[in-house]
């Protein structure tokens, strides 16, 4: 027997699950994100030629680094509060202040790499 779920991401954007819904939709996106750059980047390395440098230029423009590096650093931030709560049960009560230091972890790190990358980008 097969549950189903017709949950479209619209509906899913609107419920109101708040922070844990949106860590679960942006540890998905980043897992996508990952699969995608790394897809992206072994089809580079073997198809060569014209096709391998354009393959080359998506990954090596700064609005690409800028989002893969979202998706790894989100993904490893939220994987590493799920391993805690995961070894310890007992803090899955505390879930909501979890990812509010998961976010007061993320934010400053993402924020100087974003002004980093944006900065090289400049030729700063």
């Amino acid at each position: 027997m097969v549950l189903k779920r017709n949950v479209s991401l619209a509906s899913a954007l609107r419920y109101k699950g708040q922070g844990p819904m949106l860590t679960y939709i942006l540890h998905r996106i980043g897992g996508v994100g990952m699969a995608v750059f790394v897809t992206v980047h072994i089809l580079a390395s073997f198809v060569g030629g014209k096709a391998g440098i354009f393959a080359n230029s998506i990954y090596e423009s700064w609005l690409f680094q800028i989002f893969i590096f979202f998706c790894v650093l989100f993904h490893a931030i939220n994987g590493l509060r799920i391993t805690i709560s995961d070894l310890w049960p007992k803090l899955i009560q505390h879930q909501r202040e979890a990812i509010w230091v998961e976010w007061a972890v993320f934010l400053p790190i993402y924020g100087i790499a974003v002004y980093i990358i944006i900065r090289a980008a400049l030729g700063g």
